[in-house]
């Protein structure tokens, strides 16, 4: 089948990166006699008919900036009555050939719906969380990392001046890559991650034991989905923001930072602090590397969509860009796994470094 005509959306959160996906795939098309179609708004674009044409003009310039030129949402047509025959609906009246849809977890499952619906639909990873399992890295997460350590950086100075704990809470859900990496590269004292529930009591034994060893500030940094065991309590809980879920049924998280810069002032006595990095760590001009990925992905996804192959998501295996099932990139999430961890307790984690009888196995 001869492709002549190919839609692009761009879902979820905005991400470093997004707007060289779509020069390169608007670039690398025009080379191959393919029109570029743009859905704004991500998925409800399908449902609002609301599209743009997109052509090498219309991409100039736009390779160093944030955001995204298509616009995005959370919308999951699925949610929506008749949504997935609208979007359907509005594949043929279009008469689009394929769907490069940028996205994560939230985005590319519905890509791979509508893949087992009968569309011609590829992905390409769009998350700064990194929690995408069958590609090594996504575009997005280095430009995160990036601005964290800088602020990390920042906060220590202050943290040094006041003699104060600082708090720092970072994106990620369900991954802690954002934290453990930031947290590594700018000195932290202690990362918690949602992979192992902490306590409170835990993260101030840290603080204090630092204060004993003659430090007289103290860095730390949470992932917002940490999980965190209260005082007293049995198990450890998320803190989210708001308790009405958003539109994939997850929890609106926020709060966990606060809670614990709270917890430790009242424990130690010990003046604390709160920095949310927030949507900071996804906005703004994307690092080089960022860019050359995400070009990289951008001209993979259009030349694959071109071959013919459908349900399929770009990934970066050895330095490589290859095509990788999309159900299996969106079966699970990529968790921060042991030896990560066990760096991290090397230089955050007196605590659990102390029980240690025996250094670990190597792999």
């Amino acid at each position: 089948m001869h492709v002549r005509k190919v839609g692009i959306l761009t879902g979820g959160g905005d991400c470093p990166g997004l707007n060289a996906v779509i020069r390169a795939v608007v670039t690398r098309a025009e080379q191959l006699g393919i029109e570029v179609l743009g859905v704004r708004g991500g998925w409800r674009g399908f449902l609002e008919n609301d599209t743009e044409e997109l052509s090498r003009q219309r991409t100039r310039g736009i390779l160093d900036a944030g955001g995204t030129i298509l616009g995005t949402t959370r919308t999951n047509p699925f949610q929506v009555k008749g949504g997935p025959e609208r979007v359907e609906a509005a594949f043929s009246a279009w008469a689009l050939d394929g769907l490069i849809a940028v996205g994560g977890e939230g985005t590319l499952s519905l890509a791979t719906k509508f893949h087992e619906r009968g569309l011609r639909v590829v992905g390409v990873p769009k998350t700064i969380d990194n929690d995408l399992s069958g590609t090594e890295v996504t575009f997005g997460f280095d430009t995160a990392i990036s601005v964290a350590t800088e602020a990390i950086d920042r906060l220590r100075t202050t943290a040094e001046a006041h003699e104060r704990v600082m708090v720092v809470e970072v994106m990620g859900r369900n991954a802690g890559w954002i934290a453990v990496q930031a947290g590594l590269a700018g000195g932290a004292d202690v990362i918690a991650i949602p992979e192992r529930p902490t306590t409170v009591d835990d993260i101030c034994k840290v603080v204090l034991t630092r204060r004993a060893e003659g430090k007289t500030f103290s860095i730390v940094v949470i992932a917002e989905g940490a999980l965190v065991q209260e005082r007293g309590a049995s198990e450890a809980h998320l803190v989210v923001s708001n308790k009405s879920p958003d539109a994939f049924g997850r929890p609106r998280l926020g709060g966990v930072g606060a809670y614990v810069a709270r917890e430790i002032e009242e424990l130690t006595g010990i003046e604390s602090r709160v920095t949310v990095l927030g949507h900071v760590q996804r906005g703004g001009t994307p690092t080089a590397r960022d860019r050359v990925l995400a070009l990289r992905y951008g001209v993979k996804a259009i030349e694959t969509i071109a071959e013919g192959a459908s349900g399929v998501m770009m990934a970066l295996r050895a330095d490589e860009i290859i095509a990788v099932p999309l159900v299996d990139a969106t079966r699970e999430r990529k968790l921060v796994d042991e030896p990560w961890i066990r760096l991290c307790d090397v230089f955050t984690d007196v605590l659990w470094a102390k029980r240690r009888t025996s250094p670990p196995t190597s792999t």
